[in-house]
């Protein structure tokens, strides 16, 4: 049977915070259950929100956690461990504006930081596991991402050497989600080595093709690259696993384009929206995803340069609502079709 996709789900990272109802599991679900939302994406790293030590360990904790989810009338969709996975591999360039990302303990010390995000990713796997999840969502890191422009001149072999080296990081980490049947799902997102579908492809041949090696799909990131999202679904299909909906524009002047000239949030020539305020096909995009099957759920992020968070995410519910296709089991010209045999089509056509 057609599998119709799940949603709407929220990202909750862009909106946890200290103050109530953002502060707690409980609270902010029922702030999202509230709005429309029925599935709630959970930042491993907020402690405010979740302890993924212990939900790696104690299945009675994750119970809890989805009881609390239950209570506000949404599902877990997935867990994101994208700050872990951004630290196992840390150009040296971003060890200082990375380290923020990590415990105190390890600051200052590269080395000790991958090896904590390397166990975190882990425990993320178990995690997932525990609570019957089947995706996890993350980042790749980056090692040649500060040689992405051609100049001065690359040395040749840098960035093979750079993907060998990020394939030799994650196969452990990959298998380990493979074992605890999950599908590890990587946003492709400028930052990361693996930043589009080109580098994608070297990151998996780096992974040996590891099934679960798979893609968080979010189009914001490629319409700011230019970069066709639409026929990206087409030819990636089949490792898109986790969907993020988040809207971008793109307004190029005669005095910048792609790069955006340093320019803050506001004054780039590419930046983020609310769903809605951008430029993001979405009605292409929903009806690639449920023509390839893509039956998980749709997750909004929110980051938007412009619009208050809180008009964003009450927005976002309808919006995602509007947009799910409920794949039908039926073709639209069934009526006109029969019973047929092959004497019949042979003499349809003529053939003796």
């Amino acid at each position: 049977m057609p599998s119709t996709m799940k949603g709407p789900a929220i990202f909750l990272a862009q909106f946890a915070g200290d103050a109530a109802p953002f502060n707690t599991l409980k609270s902010i679900t029922s702030w999202a259950g509230d709005l429309g939302y029925k599935g709630v994406q959970i930042p491993t790293p907020d402690a405010r929100l979740f302890d993924l030590q212990k939900a790696a360990t104690s299945k009675t904790y994750c119970d809890e956690v989805r009881g609390i989810c239950a209570d506000a009338g949404v599902e877990i969709t997935e867990l994101s461990t994208h700050l872990q996975g951004q630290l196992v591999a840390v150009h040296p360039a971003y060890d200082a504006q990375f380290d923020g990302f990590a415990p105190a303990a390890v600051h200052g010390n590269p080395k000790a930081r991958q090896q904590w995000a390397v166990e975190q990713m882990k425990l993320g796997a178990k995690a997932s596991q525990n609570l019957g999840l089947m995706a996890c969502v993350s980042f790749t890191g980056a090692l040649a991402f500060p040689y992405l422009y051609p100049w001065p001149q690359r040395p040749a072999g840098l960035i093979e050497e750079a993907f060998t080296e990020l394939g030799k990081r994650w196969t452990p980490i990959l298998d380990a989600y493979d074992e605890a049947g999950v599908d590890l799902c990587f946003e492709l997102h400028p930052g990361e080595d693996a930043f589009d579908g080109a580098t994608f492809e070297m990151f998996l041949d780096a992974v040996g093709g590891h099934r679960r090696c798979n893609i968080n799909y979010d189009p914001s990131h490629f319409l700011l690259q230019q970069l066709d999202y639409l026929a990206f679904i087409d030819i990636y299909h089949e490792r898109i696993k986790a969907f993020h909906v988040k809207d971008a524009e793109f307004n190029p002047d005669g005095r910048q384009g792609v790069y955006s000239g340093y320019q803050g949030w506001l004054g780039r020539a590419g930046r983020f929206r609310s769903l809605g305020d951008g430029q993001v096909d979405f009605s292409g995009i929903f009806s690639r995803l449920a023509q390839h099957g893509y039956d998980s759920w749709a997750v909004l992020e929110w980051e938007c340069c412009l619009k208050h968070p809180e008009d964003g995410a009450a927005e976002g519910a309808p919006f995602i609502e509007s947009h799910i296709i409920r794949v039908t089991d039926k073709a639209f010209d069934d009526f006109a079709g029969g019973t047929s045999d092959r004497a019949m089509l042979r003499k349809m056509m003529g053939i003796e």
